[in-house]
């Protein structure tokens, strides 16, 4: 009995895993599909996020069966409770990501994003792929360092946030309201994404440690950093 709880406890972890492959997944080939007008591709983005959904949900119906059945106490309790918070991030970066692809059928066949901001978006969604990248990571190795490094590598993601915004509020900009509009949206999908893919590695850390990350101090440099031309992974 107690193998196969163990087993299932896996399993879970197993969902988390491959909830954080799709999203991320998602986020890259929703980043093409606006920046290419690639309505096929958009599509796909948007159907295949049903999928996201209903691993989440079969996650929660597993741990919520596990709770019932198993009462789990001290560490094993806080793998049920925080898989579950993590599932709900990881949902609703699927959700972000369908958001984008969302945007390019709006605006089919025109392309949302004007050319001279093709690059800084295209690098916002590479960094987003590999915030969750290391995410996923993190949901595997259990690594706490790694774990705390997402928030400071989350620092190049906001400063993509306010690039964009610097070019909205340039005197220059030539692409009307309802441009801007959708500029200003998708760079918040991203910059809610890249939170998303924070908090997931932060409730690695409580479930490894049983603190919450914030009460930590690393002392760490960040891997993943916002410089024009750096190639995304």
């Amino acid at each position: 009995m107690r193998d196969a709880y163990h087993e299932e406890l896996d399993s879970i972890g197993d969902s988390l895993v491959e909830m954080a492959r799709m999203v991320g997944s998602a986020i890259g080939r929703a980043t093409t599909a606006i920046l290419d007008s690639d309505l096929k591709l958009a599509e796909s983005v948007i159907e295949a996020d049903q999928k996201v959904d209903d691993l989440q949900h079969d996650l929660e119906a597993r741990a919520i069966a596990l709770l019932a059945r198993q009462q789990p106490v001290a560490t094993d309790l806080r793998i049920v409770v925080t898989s579950l918070r993590m599932s709900a991030d990881l949902e609703r970066s699927g959700d972000l990501a369908q958001h984008v692809a969302k945007l390019t059928r709006l605006r089919y066949p025109s392309r949302a994003i004007p050319q001279d901001l093709h690059a800084t978006i295209l690098e916002m969604g590479q960094l987003a792929q590999r915030l969750m990248a290391k995410a996923a990571e993190v949901i595997v190795t259990k690594d706490v360092d790694l774990a705390l490094q997402l928030e400071q590598d989350d620092d190049a993601m906001d400063l993509l946030h306010r690039t964009l915004f610097q070019h909205l509020m340039d005197e220059r900009w030539k692409h009307g309201i309802e441009t801007a509009v959708d500029v200003t949206l998708l760079g918040r999908y991203y910059e809610r994404y890249a939170d998303h893919a924070v908090a997931v590695a932060k409730r690695v850390v409580y479930l490894v440690t049983g603190e919450h990350a914030d009460e930590l101090q690393p002392d760490i440099k960040p891997e993943i950093q916002a410089v024009p031309g750096v190639e995304g992974a």
